[in-house]
């Protein structure tokens, strides 16, 4: 993909997807939408301030699109074929990576093939961000699918100012040394001015990996790689949710009926425990019903007066491991609906389906316990929305210490999910926890998620990468002198 000087661009996201999705109209015509979601809510206003470009795949295989403008955003599709997208995206990416990522929950796959295939679209994420960007631009790389990109888009562009951010969890030196290929992803990383993560233990793990593998020490997150026109510096930068966004839905008397009728159409329980995740190993879904399980068994909870709503959203369906955990959860709900069930309740109300943001902020509404319980997750943006939605100060949050999230949410009722037992006394603490202590908790809570929003972390990601170039613009003149 080649453009002029006339289509380049001061500030270029480079993500796996761009922030639409293509929709049908009411005329039957093909047309494109704003995805929802924080990262597209934080960077559109940049974006559009800057003459910015978004670089990612547009979500068909097999199809070559020019690049087009939605919103005021410059849209720079990369093709896949839909070989290329099993061998990079759900063969390495979601294969290799994510499992290793999070603590090998599901045994990580090595395929050179795989690799080959992920250095090979890398390269031309890298590219095509090399051929939009302005001179002197500042480009974003993210997540775990492009790691490759900053080094290769270096290499191609050294005019530029470059940042990483990790979405997910990067993990400890003991479980990165089983990925053959671990110093070409270090080095790839390394190649931007900024990487940056979602907790403090994940930016030390990293830093840990560079000194291990590479043999390069830091100082105070600073890493001067042999060879390097640059400083790489590794930095924790937790993301949030668009704080506005859930306010003026908690404000909409439709969503605000919405819940009530979510209510009523569960029996009216007096207690509603609520499940949000995609349907992934690493969100402890399992788990979660066993505890419940155990507690209607136990005699603590009682079908007549509690009910568990879990929404499982669909992914990465064509993955074997994740077609067997769909069949585990299923048949986990089945037995316990037919052990607990009576005519009036459920135990279980399984959804497998997505949901748009106005039925999730009813969801939120309507539950008087959520119940995040991640094995492992780089922050996990329901917790915080859940939290803004409690402007009622009602609602109680149950949050895994493996979520990044428990960083900032210390007055949820953390927890280890791997321990039952455990699981069980906190699910108990919350459905009993006394009105004023529920209150108190959230509302700390809800200062913290609204003093540090999703675009409070753009701004001080963007803000740290900015303060690059004038460093390094210091440290050159110095060694000039």
């Amino acid at each position: 993909m080649q453009t002029t000087r006339s289509e380049s661009y001061e500030f270029v996201v480079v993500a796996n997807r761009l922030p639409v999705d293509r929709i049908v109209t009411d005329d039957g015509e093909a047309a494109w939408r704003r995805a929802p979601g924080g990262l597209v809510s934080a960077l559109a206003p940049v974006m559009e301030n800057t003459t910015g470009a978004w670089v990612g795949w547009h979500g068909a295989a097999d199809e070559t699109l020019e690049p087009f403008d939605e919103g005021g955003i410059q849209l720079i599709p990369v093709p896949l074929s839909g070989a290329e997208h099993r061998l990079y995206y759900e063969g390495f990416s979601n294969s290799t990576l994510w499992p290793l990522y999070h603590d090998v929950i599901v045994p990580p796959e090595f395929h050179r093939t795989w690799w080959v295939a992920y250095r090979e679209i890398n390269a031309r994420f890298a590219r095509a961000a090399a051929d939009v960007a302005a001179q002197g631009a500042t480009v974003w790389v993210h997540d775990y699918q492009l790691q490759l990109v900053p080094r290769m888009l270096r290499d191609l562009r050294p005019d530029l100012t470059i940042g990483f951010f990790d979405h997910i969890p990067f993990p400890p030196a003991e479980l990165f040394a089983q990925l053959p290929w671990r110093a070409r992803i270090l080095e790839g990383l390394l190649g931007a001015d900024l990487i940056g993560f979602q907790r403090a233990s994940d930016t030390a793990n990293f830093l840990t990996g560079v000194k291990r593998f590479l043999g390069i020490s830091s100082r105070k997150g600073e890493i001067h790689a042999p060879g390097a026109s640059h400083v790489a510096r590794a930095q924790t930068h937790p993301i949030s949710i668009d704080t506005s966004k859930i306010d003026e839905l908690v404000a909409d008397p439709a969503v605000r009926a919405r819940a009530r009728q979510i209510r009523e159409e569960l029996g009216d329980p007096q207690t509603i425990l609520l499940g949000v995740d995609r349907l992934d190993y690493t969100k402890g879904i399992r788990h979660r019903l066993k505890a419940y399980g155990e507690l209607l068994e136990d005699g603590a909870l009682n079908v007549d007066e509690v009910c568990l709503l879990q929404i499982a959203s669909p992914s990465r369906e064509h993955v074997d491991s994740y077609q067997q955990l769909r069949e585990e959860v299923e048949g986990t709900v089945g037995r316990i609906n037919g052990e607990f069930d009576t005519m009036a309740h459920s135990a279980v109300r399984y959804l497998h389906h997505a949901y748009p943001v106005e039925e999730m902020v009813a969801l939120y509404l309507a539950a008087d316990v959520a119940l995040v319980t991640p094995l492992r997750d780089g922050m996990n943006l329901v917790a915080k929305e859940y939290v803004q939605a409690r402007s009622d100060g009602g609602g109680r949050l149950v949050l895994s210490e493996f979520a990044g999230a428990a960083d900032q949410l210390v007055n949820a009722v953390v927890v280890n999910p791997h321990d039952i037992d455990g699981l069980k006394a906190a699910i108990l603490q919350a459905v009993t926890m006394p009105r004023f202590d529920a209150a108190r908790r959230m509302a700390s809570m809800r200062r913290n998620v609204a003093r540090h929003d999703v675009t409070r972390w753009s701004e001080l990601f963007l803000s740290a990468l900015a303060a690059t170039r004038t460093q390094a613009g210091t440290t050159d003149a110095a060694e000039e002198r």
